[in-house]
């Protein structure tokens, strides 16, 4: 079990609650577990949380869970109830905002019926954007992956070699990084050898890696619920002079984007730093992705770094930084590190080294 001080639990409840004021909004209803833990630190499968305007947060569970949210979640007000039936007691005054992005449709008709005399309300990315500036015990969970996640990657270098399948290379890193203190991947690893690495999002297959080849390795570990984020691409033996190229590319457009990091930058704005780099090399439309996305609870939140991207980058935001060109038939490379936003510039939370490693 994982636990947060209550006092930083109180403070992000009353960031919540400054921009639940903002926006108009005296109740708030929130079910995405990832939330109820932020709001909460209770990191059980089954919970939700109601946020007033002042107050302690409510944390509502079942019964399988009742001593863990007491040690979890002091600075909650706890309810066990494992139907909707204490909403219906929770004597609401006004309008219940609800998390339209992530409550089904159906249960926001089974909530109507119980609340007749409350109007229900969507909000959208309300709770995403307070969650986005990560506070200090959220940064240390996160420093504390991301340095499992480079660890078992410098390990790997030492036992990587032509003819382990793409699927066994994925499984001892997980297994590694376990090993290490990480309580479960943060994600199933991408690991990609040769022309399997001009498919971004590969699955690792049977495979095996084949000397001469360059090869891609998306993973990270999981500690206290934050997630680590990192891809290196490396070499299995020497590489022809066309995959040093596109390495070389993709490493001087991750290297802009890292040094493009600040406090006030518009995330599409980062994205097109590293965009620009590819694209005056003529591999425009082989990079196929942002350039990046936040990390914390979730493996994928706010901010979003894309050509459609909206917002600015905050001081203690933690994003990612992952520019990549794949080239069908020939390979692709990806290198990602987790960059935590300063006010000036931005901090590698992944510091594993960016030169093309020969094995």
């Amino acid at each position: 079990m994982s636990t947060v001080p209550a006092e930083a639990i109180d403070v992000r409840v009353g960031r919540l609650q400054a921009a639940m004021a903002e926006a108009g909004i005296d109740t708030l209803l929130v079910t995405e577990l990832p939330s109820v833990r932020w709001l909460t630190g209770f990191s059980g499968s089954a919970g939700r949380a109601l946020v007033r305007a002042s107050g302690p947060a409510v944390l509502v569970t079942d019964d399988r869970y009742t001593l863990r949210a007491k040690v979890e979640a002091p600075a909650a007000e706890i309810v066990i109830d494992r139907t909707w039936g204490w909403l219906g007691d929770a004597d609401i005054d006004g309008p219940l905002a609800v998390q339209a992005e992530v409550l089904p449709w159906a249960v926001v008709r089974e909530l109507a019926d119980l609340l007749e005399h409350v109007e229900l309300v969507p909000t959208e990315g309300l709770l995403a954007g307070v969650r986005a500036v990560k506070d200090a015990h959220e940064i240390a969970a996160l420093r504390r992956a991301c340095a499992i996640t480079v660890e078992a990657f410098e390990a790997a270098l030492g036992w990587i070699a032509p003819g382990l399948t793409e699927r066994e290379i994925a499984r001892r890193l997980l297994d590694d990084m376990t090993r290490r203190g990480a309580e479960a991947s943060a994600f199933d690893p991408i690991v990609a050898a040769g022309p399997n690495g001009a498919v971004p999002h590969h699955s690792p297959s049977d495979r095996p890696v084949g000397r001469g080849e360059l090869l891609t390795m998306d993973f990270g570990a999981r500690v206290d619920g934050y997630h680590a984020d990192m891809t290196r691409t490396v070499a299995v033996g020497a590489v022809a002079s066309d995959l040093g190229d596109l390495y070389d590319l993709v490493r001087r457009a991750q290297q802009a984007g890292v040094e493009a990091v600040r406090d006030g930058i518009g995330a599409k704005e980062l994205d097109a730093v590293c965009r620009e780099v590819i694209t005056d090399a003529g591999h425009g439309a082989d990079f196929r992705h942002g350039t990046g996305h936040g990390v914390g609870l979730m493996i994928h939140e706010e901010p979003f770094l894309g050509i459609q991207a909206t917002g600015t980058l905050r001081d203690r935001m933690a994003i990612t930084v992952e520019p990549g060109v794949y080239v069908p038939g020939l390979g692709g490379v990806r290198i990602e590190d987790v960059v935590l936003v300063g006010h000036t510039d931005g901090e590698r939370l992944t510091t594993a080294s960016h030169d093309l490693i020969v094995l």
